[in-house]
C-alpha cells in the first residue's frame, strides 16, 4: 500500500476526528508510488487523450477499461519507462504539472461510458495501483431510447483531497490548515474515488448506536486503516455512478455518459436525450449548468434525478480545469460579491445574496434536507422513505401501501437528502412553495433529518458536524446565527418528489444513498427505477 506510507501520506492533526490525512507524491524516490490522470475529464472519438503520469519505480503498465455491466479492457500499455517528477506544495490549487507520457487518440468504436485508466507497477516485492476515472461521450444518442447519465463531476472535484486540499480541509494558510476555495481538475483522485474494494462502507450507519454510545464515522475509520480518502464515500465514480451504470446496464438500458463539466461548456449535449439521469452526490453546480437543464426541461426533456445534497454555487475557470467555491465565506472573500457578477457568487443557492433556490430547478432544496444516518443525525432512524401517495406512476407494481417504509433495510434515505417546506393536510403531504417549490410538486414519499449533532454529553463524543452547518444556513436565510435562528434550522426532512415544467418533467428521489437500494437489489427501488427510466426513455428528446 505504498500511497499510505509517511512519505506519501502527511497528515495534519487539528482536532480529534477532523484529521486532513491525504494521498501525495512523496519527495523520496526510493518509495514505491504510481499516479496518473488526464488532461480532461471527458472525450469524444477523435479526442487525444493526454495521460500524466509519475512513478518511483522503473517500468509501469497502464490499462484503460469501460467499468460497465462487465469490466472491458480497451487498450494498454506495458513495461513503460517509469519518471519521477516533484509535485508542487500548491498541486491541489494549480494542477500537478507532469509531463504528458503517453497519448492515445480515442477510436470510433468505444462505447460511451464511465472508463478507468489504471496504473500499477511493483519494486519486485510490493505492488502499487493507481486508478483515475474519466468518461467517453457518444457523438449522438446510442439507441434512440438511450439515457445520458451526467456524473456529478463539480462534487468529485470539490471534494478529491489528493496533493492536501479541497474545499473543507486543506494544507493552505500560515498554519498549513486550511481548505482552498480554489481547486484544480489537473491532478490525480485520491485513492477510493475510482474504484474501491469490496466491503468499502458506505456512510450510513449499517448498526445504529446503543444507548449512550459516542457517535462513530465507520467509513472514515475504514478510510484511514486502509489508506483511501476519507472522502471516498462523499463522491466520486465508485461510491455512486457506477453502480447504477452497471445495474441499469444489466436491466437492458442503453447507458451514455457525459459529465457536469460537459453540461457547463456545451448545454445543447442534453437536446438529443429523452432522459438525463443524476445519481449520488451532485452538491455542487455552476449557474450554466442550471440553465442548461432548466432549459432541458422547458423544452421537454425528462429529467431522473436519484441525488440529494443540491447546495453550492460553483464557478469554473480556465477552461473548466480550475473550479472555485467559497461557500460559507463567499460573502467576505469570494471576490465577485461587489461586481456586476455578484449572482454568480459561490454561496449556497438559496442563499440571501444568491436567491435562486434549487427547487426551482428539481423542486427540492438542500438545506431543507441535510443528515441522516451519519453521526448522531438521526443515527436511528429507519433509513427509509415513509410512503404517501402509492398510488403515483411512479410506485406501479411496486406493491407498496400509505405509510410503508421504502428502502429502509439498504438504507437508501442518507446522508444526505434534499426536502422543502411542507404541511400536512388529511394524512398527506404539501408542499408549501415559501422556499421555491413548484405549486404542482407532489411529495410522493419522504422521512425526518437534521442540519446538527446533538450532544447527548455520552463519554468520549466527538463529532464531525455538531451544529456547524445548523449556523451556516441559518446565516445563509436569515444573515442571523442566534440559538433562536438555529433552531428554526435544526430539523429538515428529505423527499421523493415529482413535477412538471414547461414542455417537461422531474423525478426527484432525493437522496444521496438512492444507489444503495440498487446495490442490494432491492425489489421494491428497482421496481420504481425502472418506473422512471422507462416512462422518460420512451418519451420522445425534447424539440428544438
Amino acid at each position: 500500500m505504498g500511497e499510505k506510507r509517511r512519505s506519501t501520506v502527511r497528515g495534519l492533526w487539528p482536532n480529534a476526528i477532523i484529521e486532513n490525512f491525504y494521498e501525495v507524491s512523496g519527495s523520496d524516490p526510493s518509495e514505491l508510488g504510481a499516479w496518473v490522470y488526464t488532461d480532461r475529464l471527458s472525450y469524444v472519438a477523435g479526442d487525444t487523450i493526454r495521460f500524466h503520469i509519475n512513478t518511483t519505480a522503473p517500468t509501469y503498465d497502464l490499462v484503460i477499461y469501460r467499468d460497465g455491466a462487465s469490466e472491458a479492457e480497451v487498450e494498454s500499455w506495458r513495461d513503460v519507462s517509469g519518471h519521477f517528477h516533484a509535485t508542487p506544495d500548491d498541486a491541489s490549487v494549480n494542477g500537478c504539472g507532469w509531463p504528458v507520457a503517453l497519448e492515445l487518440t480515442v477510436p470510433t468504436q468505444w462505447r460511451s461510458g464511465g472508463y478507468i485508466a489504471r496504473i500499477s507497477a511493483t519494486d519486485g516485492t510490493k505492488r502499487v495501483e493507481h486508478h483515475f476515472p474519466f468518461a467517453i461521450r457518444a457523438m449522438r444518442p446510442s439507441t434512440p431510447d438511450a439515457l445520458l447519465l451526467v456524473t456529478c463531476t463539480a462534487t468529485w472535484v470539490a471534494y478529491n483531497d489528493w496533493g492536501g486540499s479541497n474545499f473543507y480541509e486543506g494544507n493552505l494558510g500560515a498554519g498549513r490548515n486550511q481548505a482552498s476555495p480554489v481547486v484544480s481538475t489537473l491532478r490525480p483522485f485520491s485513492r477510493g474515488f475510482a474504484w474501491l474494494p469490496r466491503g468499502a462502507p458506505r456512510i450510513p450507519l449499517r448498526q445504529p448506536p446503543g444507548l449512550g454510545d459516542a457517535p462513530r464515522y465507520p467509513h472514515m475509520e475504514w478510510a484511514y486503516a486502509n489508506g483511501f480518502s476519507k472522502k471516498y464515500a462523499s463522491a466520486g465514480w465508485a461510491t455512486y455512478e457506477r453502480h447504477f451504470a452497471i445495474w441499469a446496464e444489466r436491466q437492458g438500458y442503453t447507458v451514455d455518459v457525459a459529465t457536469q463539466h460537459d453540461l457547463h461548456r456545451d448545454p445543447s449535449l442534453l437536446d438529443r436525450y429523452a432522459c438525463a439521469v443524476f445519481v449520488g452526490h451532485d452538491e455542487y453546480w455552476s449557474w450554466e449548468m442550471r440553465d442548461a437543464l432548466d432549459r432541458y426541461v422547458d423544452k421537454g426533456g425528462r429529467v431522473a434525478r436519484f441525488a440529494g445534497n443540491f447546495t453550492w454555487q460553483i464557478r469554473m475557470e480556465a477552461n473548466g480545469t480550475r473550479q472555485v467555491g467559497y461557500k460559507a465565506a463567499a460573502q467576505a472573500e469570494d471576490p465577485i460579491r461587489d461586481t456586476d457578477r455578484k449572482h454568480l457568487l459561490t454561496a449556497a443557492w438559496e442563499d440571501l445574496a444568491v436567491d435562486r433556490p434549487g427547487a426551482l430547478t428539481f423542486g427540492l432544496n438542500g438545506s431543507r434536507g441535510i443528515y441522516a444516518g451519519w453521526g448522531v443525525c438521526v443515527p436511528r432512524g429507519s433509513g427509509g422513505f415513509t410512503v404517501y401517495r402509492p398510488e403515483h406512476w411512479a410506485f406501479e407494481g411496486t406493491d407498496l401501501y400509505y405509510g410503508d417504509l421504502l428502502g429502509a433495510e439498504a438504507k437508501v434515505f442518507g446522508y444526505e437528502v434534499d426536502g422543502c417546506d411542507y404541511t400536512f393536510r388529511d394524512g398527506l403531504p404539501y408542499a408549501t412553495g415559501i422556499d421555491g417549490a413548484p405549486d404542482n410538486l407532489e411529495i410522493l414519499a419522504m422521512s425526518v433529518a437534521t442540519t446538527a449533532e446533538a450532544d447527548h454529553r455520552n463519554p468520549g463524543s466527538t463529532f464531525f458536524i455538531g451544529d456547524h452547518d445548523a449556523q451556516a444556513v441559518a446565516y445563509q436565510r436569515t444573515r442571523r446565527t442566534d440559538e433562536a435562528a438555529v433552531d428554526q434550522v435544526r430539523r429538515g426532512s428529505g423527499m421523493i418528489a415529482c413535477f412538471d415544467r414547461g414542455n417537461g418533467s422531474v423525478f426527484n428521489a432525493g437522496s444521496c444513498e438512492w444507489v444503495a437500494g440498487l446495490i442490494a437489489r432491492d425489489p421494491f427501488v428497482e421496481r420504481m427505477t425502472r418506473n422512471v427510466l422507462t416512462r422518460f426513455t420512451q418519451l420522445s428528446a425534447p424539440q428544438s
